[in-house]
């Protein structure tokens, strides 16, 4: 990959709001945006932008971000893929690595730290400092979205694989996700 500013850049997100948001962003950074829901409509957007680096969510409808970066890699090699995900892990980071990303961030990343992100040289640190360690209330709520993913979203195999009663954990997936 050259060393010029990355500035085509493929955004593949299932949260509409967050994806407009952050494509209005880089645009305002000058960056040319384009965007899909899924990872089945990923292609086809990045055949019309031929992106220099693609943003992907983790979690996605139907296939996964892993999946969308596969298809995308092969047929663009030298294509940067940044993993986005609110789920973050270690073992996550890894297989995203491991499969070609570029590199990982957890949600919620901005436009300045994705194109950080972007162009910075592979295990190189994208901020002087580490973030903060999440708070307890954060981990917990990100092994209850785990757990829930690892159960297709069924409430009541994921309160007995957590040791809850199911009407517990319907209160604590009403919260919105803890700050840090």
């Amino acid at each position: 990959m050259s060393t010029l500013p990355i500035q085509r850049i493929l955004l593949v997100d299932d949260e509409p709001v967050y994806l407009e948001r952050l494509a209005r962003a880089l645009r305002s950074r000058g960056c040319t945006v384009a965007t899909a829901e899924s990872a089945e409509a990923a292609p086809a957007a990045a055949q019309e932008l031929n992106p220099q680096a693609a943003v992907l969510d983790l979690k996605l409808p139907g296939a996964s971000g892993l999946h969308c970066l596969r298809e995308l890699r092969a047929v663009w090699p030298e294509l940067r893929v940044l993993i986005l995900t609110g789920y973050g892990s270690i073992a996550t980071a890894m297989e995203a690595v491991r499969q070609g990303a570029w590199d990982y961030l957890t949600k919620p990343a901005d436009a300045d730290q994705i194109l950080a992100a972007l162009h910075k040289t592979p295990g190189a640190a994208v901020t002087p400092s580490d973030p903060p360690p999440p708070s307890l209330e954060r981990l917990e709520w990100e092994h209850i979205q785990r757990v829930l993913a690892d159960h297709s979203g069924n409430i009541s195999q994921t309160a007995s694989a957590l040791g809850l009663h199911r009407r517990s954990l319907q209160r604590k997936l009403q919260k919105f996700p803890p700050a840090g």
